[in-house]
Protein backbone atom coordinates (compact mmCIF):
# COMPACT_ATOMS: atom_id res chain seq x y z
CA UNK A 1 0.00 0.00 0.00
CA UNK A 2 1.38 3.66 -0.77
CA UNK A 3 2.24 5.62 2.26
CA UNK A 4 0.04 8.37 2.58
CA UNK A 5 2.25 11.46 3.58
CA UNK A 6 -0.56 13.79 4.37
CA UNK A 7 -2.35 11.55 6.95
CA UNK A 8 -2.40 13.11 10.56
CA UNK A 9 0.43 11.33 11.66
CA UNK A 10 2.97 12.42 8.85
CA UNK A 11 1.67 15.83 8.75
CA UNK A 12 2.00 16.57 12.12
CA UNK A 13 5.85 15.35 11.77
CA UNK A 14 6.27 17.87 9.36
CA UNK A 15 4.43 21.07 11.53
CA UNK A 16 6.63 19.39 14.18
CA UNK A 17 9.76 19.50 12.81
CA UNK A 18 9.20 23.46 11.22
CA UNK A 19 8.66 24.56 14.48
CA UNK A 20 11.79 23.18 16.32
CA UNK A 21 13.39 24.13 13.34
CA UNK A 22 12.38 27.39 13.71
CA UNK A 23 12.89 27.74 17.04
CA UNK A 24 16.20 26.84 17.03
CA UNK A 25 17.43 29.20 14.51
CA UNK A 26 15.89 32.00 16.17
CA UNK A 27 17.46 31.15 18.87
CA UNK A 28 20.98 30.08 18.24
CA UNK A 29 21.00 33.23 15.59
CA UNK A 30 19.47 35.60 17.54
CA UNK A 31 18.00 37.14 14.37
CA UNK A 32 13.85 37.33 15.43
CA UNK A 33 12.03 36.53 18.57
CA UNK A 34 9.67 33.60 17.75
CA UNK A 35 8.29 33.34 21.19
CA UNK A 36 3.86 32.56 21.16
CA UNK A 37 2.22 34.18 23.64
CA UNK A 38 2.44 33.48 27.19
CA UNK A 39 0.25 35.12 30.29
CA UNK A 40 2.12 36.19 33.11
CA UNK A 41 0.50 35.82 36.40
CA UNK A 42 -2.32 37.82 37.38
CA UNK A 43 -4.66 38.55 39.97
CA UNK A 44 -7.94 40.52 40.69
CA UNK A 45 -7.48 41.48 44.34
CA UNK A 46 -4.75 42.17 46.03
CA UNK A 47 -1.36 42.01 44.03
CA UNK A 48 0.20 39.53 45.26
CA UNK A 49 5.07 39.37 44.89
CA UNK A 50 4.78 37.05 41.54
CA UNK A 51 1.15 38.86 40.43
CA UNK A 52 0.29 41.54 38.13
CA UNK A 53 -3.01 43.01 37.53
CA UNK A 54 -4.71 41.23 34.76
CA UNK A 55 -4.90 45.09 32.78
CA UNK A 56 -1.11 45.04 32.34
CA UNK A 57 -0.92 41.96 30.47
CA UNK A 58 -2.67 43.51 27.71
CA UNK A 59 0.56 45.71 25.89
CA UNK A 60 1.40 46.29 22.37
CA UNK A 61 4.38 43.40 23.23
CA UNK A 62 1.57 40.91 24.26
CA UNK A 63 -0.76 41.88 20.65
CA UNK A 64 2.44 41.41 18.28
CA UNK A 65 2.79 37.95 20.65
CA UNK A 66 -1.05 37.46 19.98
CA UNK A 67 -0.61 38.08 16.50
CA UNK A 68 2.71 35.71 15.94
CA UNK A 69 0.90 32.92 17.10
CA UNK A 70 -2.15 32.54 15.90
CA UNK A 71 -0.28 33.58 12.74
CA UNK A 72 2.37 30.63 12.61
CA UNK A 73 -0.60 28.20 14.12
CA UNK A 74 -2.85 29.21 11.23
CA UNK A 75 -0.61 29.06 8.36
CA UNK A 76 0.83 25.17 9.58
CA UNK A 77 -2.67 23.87 10.35
CA UNK A 78 -4.22 25.85 7.49
CA UNK A 79 -1.39 24.53 5.40
CA UNK A 80 -1.98 21.01 6.81
CA UNK A 81 -5.90 21.39 6.00
CA UNK A 82 -5.45 22.45 2.76
CA UNK A 83 -2.81 19.50 1.54
CA UNK A 84 -5.35 17.03 2.75
CA UNK A 85 -7.88 18.38 0.85
CA UNK A 86 -9.92 20.61 3.24
CA UNK A 87 -11.93 23.68 2.79
CA UNK A 88 -10.14 26.56 4.36
CA UNK A 89 -12.84 29.10 4.05
CA UNK A 90 -14.48 26.95 6.41
CA UNK A 91 -11.93 25.68 8.77
CA UNK A 92 -9.92 29.47 8.88
CA UNK A 93 -13.08 30.96 10.82
CA UNK A 94 -13.75 28.08 12.79
CA UNK A 95 -9.70 28.06 14.34
CA UNK A 96 -10.28 31.58 14.75
CA UNK A 97 -12.78 30.82 17.23
CA UNK A 98 -11.14 27.71 18.74
CA UNK A 99 -8.15 30.24 19.06
CA UNK A 100 -10.12 32.68 20.91
CA UNK A 101 -11.44 29.89 23.43
CA UNK A 102 -7.96 28.85 23.77
CA UNK A 103 -6.93 32.47 24.67
CA UNK A 104 -9.59 32.48 27.43
CA UNK A 105 -8.24 29.18 28.59
CA UNK A 106 -4.50 30.62 29.14
CA UNK A 107 -5.81 33.85 30.80
CA UNK A 108 -7.78 32.39 33.60
CA UNK A 109 -5.22 29.46 34.36
CA UNK A 110 -2.44 32.37 34.63
CA UNK A 111 -4.85 33.46 37.57
CA UNK A 112 -2.98 33.23 41.04
CA UNK A 113 -4.75 31.29 43.32
CA UNK A 114 -6.13 29.08 40.06
CA UNK A 115 -2.38 29.09 38.87
CA UNK A 116 -0.92 27.64 42.07
CA UNK A 117 -3.37 24.96 41.74
CA UNK A 118 -5.47 23.68 38.56
CA UNK A 119 -3.23 23.66 35.36
CA UNK A 120 -4.53 24.73 32.47
CA UNK A 121 -5.61 21.42 30.69
CA UNK A 122 -8.43 21.66 33.39
CA UNK A 123 -10.05 24.72 32.49
CA UNK A 124 -9.62 24.18 28.55
CA UNK A 125 -11.38 20.65 29.44
CA UNK A 126 -14.01 22.76 31.10
CA UNK A 127 -14.77 25.50 28.79
CA UNK A 128 -15.11 23.15 26.15
CA UNK A 129 -17.25 21.42 28.24
CA UNK A 130 -19.38 23.53 28.97
CA UNK A 131 -20.43 24.82 25.74
CA UNK A 132 -20.52 21.27 24.31
CA UNK A 133 -23.01 20.58 27.03
CA UNK A 134 -25.15 23.96 27.35
CA UNK A 135 -25.54 25.97 24.05
CA UNK A 136 -23.96 22.83 21.92
CA UNK A 137 -21.23 22.93 19.28
CA UNK A 138 -22.28 25.00 15.74
CA UNK A 139 -21.71 23.42 12.66
CA UNK A 140 -19.15 26.12 11.48
CA UNK A 141 -17.07 25.64 14.68
CA UNK A 142 -16.31 21.38 14.03
CA UNK A 143 -13.98 21.92 11.47
CA UNK A 144 -11.58 23.45 13.83
CA UNK A 145 -12.33 20.30 16.45
CA UNK A 146 -9.17 18.32 15.83
CA UNK A 147 -8.25 17.05 19.05
CA UNK A 148 -5.56 14.21 17.78
CA UNK A 149 -4.03 16.35 15.32
CA UNK A 150 -3.26 18.85 17.74
CA UNK A 151 -2.07 16.77 20.09
CA UNK A 152 0.06 15.09 17.49
CA UNK A 153 1.82 17.83 16.45
CA UNK A 154 2.34 18.99 20.38
CA UNK A 155 4.02 15.69 21.10
CA UNK A 156 6.22 15.73 18.21
CA UNK A 157 7.57 19.02 19.56
CA UNK A 158 7.70 17.78 23.53
CA UNK A 159 9.95 15.07 21.87
CA UNK A 160 12.99 17.96 21.76
CA UNK A 161 12.41 18.42 25.44
CA UNK A 162 12.63 14.83 26.56
CA UNK A 163 16.51 14.32 26.77
CA UNK A 164 18.35 11.06 26.72
CA UNK A 165 21.01 12.67 29.13
CA UNK A 166 18.25 12.69 31.92
CA UNK A 167 18.67 8.50 32.04
CA UNK A 168 22.33 9.57 33.10
CA UNK A 169 21.28 12.36 35.84
CA UNK A 170 19.17 9.80 37.80
CA UNK A 171 20.90 6.40 36.56
CA UNK A 172 19.36 3.40 37.83
CA UNK A 173 17.17 4.86 40.20
CA UNK A 174 15.02 6.37 37.89
CA UNK A 175 15.09 3.59 35.55
CA UNK A 176 14.11 0.92 38.25
CA UNK A 177 10.88 3.12 39.29
CA UNK A 178 10.05 4.47 35.46
CA UNK A 179 10.90 1.62 33.52
CA UNK A 180 10.12 -1.37 35.08
CA UNK A 181 7.07 -0.48 37.24
CA UNK A 182 5.19 0.95 34.42
CA UNK A 183 5.15 -2.04 32.11
CA UNK A 184 4.15 -3.96 34.96
CA UNK A 185 0.80 -1.59 35.97
CA UNK A 186 -0.24 -1.82 31.74
CA UNK A 187 0.10 -5.55 32.12
CA UNK A 188 -1.69 -5.75 35.41
CA UNK A 189 -4.51 -3.38 34.24
CA UNK A 190 -4.80 -5.54 31.15
CA UNK A 191 -5.50 -8.31 32.82
CA UNK A 192 -8.19 -6.66 35.47
CA UNK A 193 -9.98 -5.06 32.77
CA UNK A 194 -10.02 -7.65 30.59
CA UNK A 195 -10.45 -11.04 32.64
CA UNK A 196 -11.62 -9.63 36.23
CA UNK A 197 -13.79 -6.94 34.80
CA UNK A 198 -14.33 -8.21 31.64
CA UNK A 199 -14.21 -4.92 29.30
CA UNK A 200 -14.66 -5.61 25.72
CA UNK A 201 -13.48 -2.25 24.83
CA UNK A 202 -9.99 -3.72 24.71
CA UNK A 203 -8.63 -0.25 22.98
CA UNK A 204 -9.82 1.66 26.09
CA UNK A 205 -8.69 -0.47 28.31
CA UNK A 206 -5.30 0.04 27.24
CA UNK A 207 -5.41 3.05 26.48
CA UNK A 208 -6.72 3.96 29.87
CA UNK A 209 -3.63 1.72 31.54
CA UNK A 210 -1.40 3.54 29.51
CA UNK A 211 -2.68 7.04 30.90
CA UNK A 212 -2.75 5.60 34.53
CA UNK A 213 0.94 4.12 34.16
CA UNK A 214 3.16 6.60 32.31
CA UNK A 215 2.03 10.09 31.48
CA UNK A 216 -2.02 10.78 30.97
CA UNK A 217 -3.13 12.59 28.14
CA UNK A 218 -0.10 12.29 25.91
CA UNK A 219 0.53 8.41 26.58
CA UNK A 220 -3.20 8.14 25.95
CA UNK A 221 -2.92 9.69 22.70
CA UNK A 222 -0.16 7.87 21.40
CA UNK A 223 -1.75 4.38 22.73
CA UNK A 224 -4.96 4.94 21.31
CA UNK A 225 -3.80 5.59 18.01
CA UNK A 226 -1.45 2.44 18.21
CA UNK A 227 -4.68 0.82 19.44
CA UNK A 228 -7.21 2.36 17.28
CA UNK A 229 -8.76 3.60 20.05
CA UNK A 230 -12.43 5.62 18.95
CA UNK A 231 -12.56 9.19 19.65
CA UNK A 232 -15.38 8.70 22.64
CA UNK A 233 -13.11 6.73 24.20
CA UNK A 234 -10.45 8.72 24.06
CA UNK A 235 -12.05 11.49 25.51
CA UNK A 236 -13.38 8.65 28.44
CA UNK A 237 -9.56 8.36 29.23
CA UNK A 238 -8.31 11.05 29.31
CA UNK A 239 -11.47 12.96 31.19
CA UNK A 240 -10.59 10.24 33.89
CA UNK A 241 -7.01 10.90 33.85
CA UNK A 242 -7.23 14.88 34.60
CA UNK A 243 -10.20 14.37 37.34
CA UNK A 244 -7.79 12.11 39.12
CA UNK A 245 -4.66 14.29 38.51
CA UNK A 246 -6.13 17.31 40.01
CA UNK A 247 -7.26 15.37 42.99
CA UNK A 248 -3.49 13.78 43.45
CA UNK A 249 -1.86 16.59 42.68
CA UNK A 250 -3.43 18.59 45.60
CA UNK A 251 -3.74 15.66 48.12
CA UNK A 252 -0.18 13.18 47.38
CA UNK A 253 1.72 15.86 48.66
CA UNK A 254 -0.18 16.24 51.47
CA UNK A 255 0.02 12.45 52.46
CA UNK A 256 3.41 12.34 51.71
CA UNK A 257 4.03 15.10 54.18
CA UNK A 258 2.18 13.65 57.05
CA UNK A 259 3.68 10.16 56.21
CA UNK A 260 7.65 12.13 56.69
CA UNK A 261 8.70 10.81 53.89
CA UNK A 262 12.13 12.47 52.76
CA UNK A 263 11.85 14.92 49.50
CA UNK A 264 13.44 12.54 47.69
CA UNK A 265 11.57 10.02 47.77
CA UNK A 266 8.21 12.00 47.83
CA UNK A 267 9.44 13.24 44.84
CA UNK A 268 9.87 10.43 43.16
CA UNK A 269 6.89 8.74 44.11
CA UNK A 270 4.96 11.63 42.95
CA UNK A 271 7.13 11.59 39.77
CA UNK A 272 6.06 7.86 39.10
CA UNK A 273 2.31 8.17 39.73
CA UNK A 274 0.88 11.30 38.88
CA UNK A 275 -0.04 11.48 35.67
CA UNK A 276 0.48 14.85 34.30
CA UNK A 277 4.24 16.35 33.50
CA UNK A 278 2.78 19.85 35.17
CA UNK A 279 1.32 18.47 37.47
CA UNK A 280 4.00 16.54 38.56
CA UNK A 281 6.19 19.94 38.63
CA UNK A 282 3.45 21.67 41.28
CA UNK A 283 3.01 18.27 43.19
CA UNK A 284 6.71 18.34 43.70
CA UNK A 285 7.25 21.61 44.50
CA UNK A 286 4.57 21.87 46.91
CA UNK A 287 7.22 19.22 48.96
CA UNK A 288 10.24 21.46 48.56
CA UNK A 289 13.13 22.11 46.03
CA UNK A 290 14.55 18.77 46.13
CA UNK A 291 11.66 17.10 45.39
CA UNK A 292 10.49 19.01 42.48
CA UNK A 293 13.45 18.04 40.94
CA UNK A 294 13.56 14.35 41.62
CA UNK A 295 9.85 14.37 40.40
CA UNK A 296 10.97 16.10 36.82
CA UNK A 297 13.69 13.52 36.49
CA UNK A 298 11.53 10.73 36.92
CA UNK A 299 8.86 12.04 35.10
CA UNK A 300 10.95 12.93 32.43
CA UNK A 301 12.54 9.54 32.31
CA UNK A 302 9.00 7.68 31.89
CA UNK A 303 7.97 10.27 29.20
CA UNK A 304 11.01 8.69 27.06
CA UNK A 305 8.82 5.11 27.40
CA UNK A 306 5.64 6.90 25.48
CA UNK A 307 7.06 6.05 22.16
CA UNK A 308 8.36 2.45 22.76
CA UNK A 309 4.79 1.33 24.91
CA UNK A 310 3.46 2.83 21.47
CA UNK A 311 5.42 0.30 19.34
CA UNK A 312 5.10 -2.48 21.21
CA UNK A 313 0.81 -2.14 21.94
CA UNK A 314 0.75 -1.39 17.96
CA UNK A 315 2.17 -4.95 17.51
CA UNK A 316 0.11 -6.59 20.19
CA UNK A 317 -3.14 -5.54 18.74
CA UNK A 318 -2.26 -6.55 14.86
CA UNK A 319 -0.88 -9.97 16.27
CA UNK A 320 -2.76 -10.46 19.12
CA UNK A 321 -5.91 -8.73 19.75
CA UNK A 322 -7.41 -8.26 16.06
CA UNK A 323 -6.02 -11.12 14.57
CA UNK A 324 -7.94 -14.53 15.06
CA UNK A 325 -5.26 -16.62 13.46
CA UNK A 326 -5.97 -17.29 10.13
CA UNK A 327 -3.69 -15.14 8.52
CA UNK A 328 -0.78 -14.24 9.70
CA UNK A 329 0.25 -10.58 10.11
CA UNK A 330 3.17 -8.80 8.63
CA UNK A 331 5.64 -6.11 9.23
CA UNK A 332 3.39 -4.42 6.78
CA UNK A 333 0.32 -4.35 8.64
CA UNK A 334 2.48 -3.25 12.03
CA UNK A 335 3.69 -0.22 10.09
CA UNK A 336 0.29 0.56 8.60
CA UNK A 337 -1.05 1.02 12.22
CA UNK A 338 1.65 2.18 13.85
CA UNK A 339 1.15 5.86 14.91
CA UNK A 340 3.77 7.59 12.72
CA UNK A 341 4.05 10.93 14.88
CA UNK A 342 5.69 8.07 17.32
CA UNK A 343 8.55 8.91 15.19
CA UNK A 344 8.63 12.32 14.81
CA UNK A 345 8.77 12.42 18.74
CA UNK A 346 11.82 10.18 18.37
CA UNK A 347 13.89 11.76 15.85
CA UNK A 348 12.97 15.35 17.90
CA UNK A 349 14.37 13.82 21.42
CA UNK A 350 17.50 12.00 19.31
CA UNK A 351 18.45 15.51 17.73
CA UNK A 352 18.16 17.55 20.98
CA UNK A 353 20.10 14.31 22.49
CA UNK A 354 22.71 13.71 20.24
CA UNK A 355 22.95 16.81 18.25
CA UNK A 356 22.32 20.15 19.78
CA UNK A 357 23.41 19.26 23.10
CA UNK A 358 27.06 18.23 22.36
CA UNK A 359 27.51 21.13 19.41
CA UNK A 360 25.54 23.95 20.96
CA UNK A 361 25.78 22.89 24.76
CA UNK A 362 22.72 22.44 27.21
CA UNK A 363 22.13 25.98 28.07
CA UNK A 364 20.98 26.87 24.19
CA UNK A 365 19.08 23.83 24.06
CA UNK A 366 17.41 25.20 27.13
CA UNK A 367 16.48 28.18 25.82
CA UNK A 368 15.24 26.18 22.59
CA UNK A 369 12.75 24.59 24.78
CA UNK A 370 11.49 27.16 26.34
CA UNK A 371 10.48 28.69 23.02
CA UNK A 372 9.20 25.06 21.78
CA UNK A 373 7.26 25.19 25.30
CA UNK A 374 4.71 27.42 24.60
CA UNK A 375 4.25 26.43 20.90
CA UNK A 376 3.37 22.79 22.83
CA UNK A 377 1.09 23.98 25.32
CA UNK A 378 -0.97 26.35 22.57
CA UNK A 379 -0.81 22.83 20.50
CA UNK A 380 -2.43 21.23 23.66
CA UNK A 381 -4.69 24.03 24.60
CA UNK A 382 -6.50 23.27 21.19
CA UNK A 383 -6.81 19.48 21.95
CA UNK A 384 -8.14 19.81 25.49
CA UNK A 385 -10.65 22.59 24.55
CA UNK A 386 -11.96 20.29 21.51
CA UNK A 387 -11.87 17.17 23.62
CA UNK A 388 -14.37 19.68 25.58
CA UNK A 389 -16.39 20.68 22.61
CA UNK A 390 -16.61 17.16 21.56
CA UNK A 391 -17.75 15.52 24.80
CA UNK A 392 -21.38 15.45 26.31
CA UNK A 393 -22.23 14.06 29.62
CA UNK A 394 -25.22 12.18 28.91
CA UNK A 395 -23.18 10.21 25.49
CA UNK A 396 -19.86 9.83 28.64
CA UNK A 397 -22.54 8.00 31.19
CA UNK A 398 -23.39 5.84 28.68
CA UNK A 399 -19.84 4.45 27.99
CA UNK A 400 -19.03 3.97 31.42
CA UNK A 401 -20.23 0.49 31.28
CA UNK A 402 -21.86 0.59 34.78
CA UNK A 403 -18.59 2.28 36.08
CA UNK A 404 -16.81 -0.61 35.13
CA UNK A 405 -14.11 1.97 33.46
CA UNK A 406 -13.66 4.79 36.56
CA UNK A 407 -12.90 0.99 38.70
CA UNK A 408 -10.37 0.38 36.26
CA UNK A 409 -8.41 3.30 36.70
CA UNK A 410 -9.01 3.33 40.71
CA UNK A 411 -7.59 -0.17 41.02
CA UNK A 412 -5.03 0.52 38.37
CA UNK A 413 -3.80 3.57 39.91
CA UNK A 414 -4.02 2.09 43.51
CA UNK A 415 -2.02 -0.67 41.67
CA UNK A 416 0.44 1.93 40.55
CA UNK A 417 1.03 4.29 43.59
CA UNK A 418 1.61 0.77 45.79
CA UNK A 419 4.55 -0.72 43.09
CA UNK A 420 5.76 2.85 42.91
CA UNK A 421 5.89 3.49 46.42
CA UNK A 422 7.74 -0.13 46.96
CA UNK A 423 10.15 0.73 43.80
CA UNK A 424 10.78 4.57 46.01
CA UNK A 425 11.56 2.46 49.29
CA UNK A 426 13.67 -0.34 47.82
CA UNK A 427 16.04 2.02 45.75
CA UNK A 428 16.15 5.18 47.56
CA UNK A 429 15.05 5.13 51.43
CA UNK A 430 19.11 3.89 51.97
CA UNK A 431 18.23 0.66 53.83
CA UNK A 432 19.19 -1.18 50.29
CA UNK A 433 20.81 0.85 48.27
CA UNK A 434 23.16 4.13 48.92
CA UNK A 435 21.11 7.15 48.55
CA UNK A 436 22.01 9.40 45.63
CA UNK A 437 24.20 12.20 46.43
CA UNK A 438 21.80 15.70 47.12
CA UNK A 439 24.12 17.47 43.86
CA UNK A 440 22.43 15.07 41.59
CA UNK A 441 19.36 17.58 41.72
CA UNK A 442 21.70 21.03 41.82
Amino acid sequence: MKENWKSDDWMACWIGFIIILIGAVAVLTGWFDFSALKFGTWTLGEKAATASSLWSQFTWGFLGKLVLTVAVLLILFGGAVKLQGGDLKKYIPAFLMLFLLAVIVRLVSAEFTLNRYLEWAFWALIIGLLVSNTVGVPEWLKPAVRTEFYIKVGLVVMGFSVLFSNIAKFGLYGLGIAWIVTPIVIIFMWWFGTKVLKLKNKPLVMTLAAATSVCGTSAAIATGAAAKCKKDDLSIAISISIIFTILMMVFEPMIIKACGMTQLMGGALIGGTVDSTGAVVLAGNALGPEAEQAAVLVKSIQNILIGFIAFFVAIFFATRVENSGAQKVGAGEIWKRFPKFIIGFFVASLLASFLFQPVFGGDQVSAINKVLDQYKNWCFVLAFTSIGLDTNFKELAKQMQGGKVLWLYIVGQVFNIALTLFAVWFLLSGVVFKVPVLDLFK
